[in-house]
This record gives structure tokens, sequence and C-alpha cells, in this order.
């Protein structure tokens, strides 16, 4: 079996890590521009941290045998600090029109603040501008209100579900993201966020259809290899390999698009 993790932060691991996501059957990865912890300072550090996930970050993955593609928007967080988001807009279409990016994201809510929403709905006119598919982040308090209202700001913007996937879901929003036509992606951590535990409830009650699953795999406790592991807890409860395979590799590689994704032939059909 082969992996897509398709929303994982590779700046916060090591070069061991990457060696054993590949031993453990990873071959793809996307990585979205996210927060890194604190608050920055400048707008020039936004462009050398999206330089560096799209260029370098894709080299040293590369030396591992892993096909590295990116996401690039203003995180939720940092959108608050309007003076730099500001500045960081202006820089974000040329830089979504470069090779590597498959998405625009992670967008969407932390605090469900007006600044927020100001520059999610921005980004989102700029994904349908550049043709790109949308990855929503979903905050971590109040999950459900900030799932309506991304849902509600999509609707009223006439963006086609099937072009937005809303991460970070969880038994309280699955049913709510894709009984409206988006993608559900989710992010298994060993403790927060979901287990794989309660991952595998999930899959049982809705199945893989626009599903995905993730490791995201930041700078907190978490674990770069939770996709295979999750796949294994998958099988050993029963599931179907095949759906597995479709969930693991499939879907992701259906939501960001193959041409986006450009992986290798020989990786095609190994999976």
């Amino acid at each position: 079996m082969r992996y897509i993790d398709p929303h994982i932060h590779c700046v916060s691991r090591t070069t061991d890590d990457y060696q054993a996501m590949y031993l453990a059957g990873i071959r793809a990865v996307v990585e979205p521009s996210f927060w890194l912890g604190q608050p920055r300072t400048s707008a020039g550090t936004f462009r050398d941290y999206f330089l560096m996930i799209l260029e370098w970050e894709r080299q040293r993955a590369a030396t591992f045998g892993i096909e590295h593609r990116c996401t690039i928007g203003l995180n939720p967080k940092e959108a608050n600090d309007e003076r730099l988001a500001d500045e960081v807009m202006e820089m974000l279409p040329e830089l979504m029109a470069r090779e590597g990016v498959v998405a625009v994201g992670e967008l969407g809510y932390d605090g469900i603040t007006a600044a927020e929403e100001k520059y999610f709905i921005a980004q989102v006119e700029l994904a349908k501008q550049f043709g790109l598919p949308v990855m929503v982040h979903t905050p971590h308090r109040d999950k459900a209100r900030g799932t309506k209202r991304t849902m509600d700001v999509l609707a009223d913007l006439d963006v086609d579900p099937a072009q937005v996937v809303i991460d970070h879901s969880t038994e309280e929003t699955t049913k709510m993201i894709l009984d409206a036509g988006y993608w559900a992606g989710h992010t298994v951590y060993p403790e927060t966020k979901l287990t794989p535990e309660r991952f595998v409830n999930i899959y049982f009650d809705h199945g893989v259809e626009r599903v995905t699953l993730n490791s995201s795999a930041d700078w907190g406790k978490s674990d770069p290899l939770n996709v295979p592991k999750t796949a294994a807890l998958l099988e050993s409860r029963g599931a179907d390999p095949a759906q597995i395979q479709k969930l693991v590799w499939d879907n992701p590689l259906e939501f960001y698009g193959a041409d986006r994704m450009a992986l290798p032939q020989r990786e095609r059909i190994l999976a």
C-alpha cells in the first residue's frame, strides 16, 4: 500500500522522520502554510517561509524519495494582525502561480473574528482566480460554529463544494461537511484532535467518499506516521484494503488533481 499524507507540516520534522515515512510507504505529501508558533514581526518572514516550503522542503523530501507539494495562504491565526496581513496578501498572487502549489490554504477561522473572515473571503477569491482548490482550517474551539460559518461564507461566494476540503473535522462536524458536498479532512494525532481509534469510528459511519486522512505532524505532540498507522488499524478492524487505498491515495490525488500533483507514473502504478 502507498500513501499520500495530504496535510503535514514537514518543516517541523527531522530527516529521520522523512526516512521513516518513506519506509512506511509514504510517497507524497502536501504541506500547507501554517502558523509557526509565535507572532511574526515582519511580512518578509512570511515570504521566506513560503519560499522554504516551495523550494527547500521539496528538495529535502525528494532526497528521501518523497514527492512534496504545498498550499499557500495566510493562516487564520495570523490574519488577525491586519498590518502584516495586508502585506502578505500582496505577495500571494505571485506565489500561487508557482510550480508545486496545489491549493490555497490553510484558510478559515481560529477565533472566528471579523479579520479572519475578511482575509478568508479575499483568499477564496484568489483561489477562484487561479483555479485552485481550497484547504480550510476549522477552529479547535467552537468547531461546529466555525465549520457552519465556513460553509455559509463559501456558499455566499458560490464556491463549488467539490473544490474545498474542510480539515480538522471530528465526529461533531463530518456529517454536516459531507452532507453539504464538501470534502472532510481528518487530522489524526496521538492524543488530541482525533485519535486513530476515533477516526476508525468515523470511517465505519461515513465511508471514504470525499474523506481524507492526514497527520498534520506539526511542532506539537504528533506522529508523521499516523496515516499508515491508522490505515493498519482500519485493516485490523475489518476495513476493505481497496477502500483504505482509496482513502490514503486516490482521494487526495483526486482532490488536489492529478495534473497539479504530477506524481511520477511509476508511483501511480505502484499504488
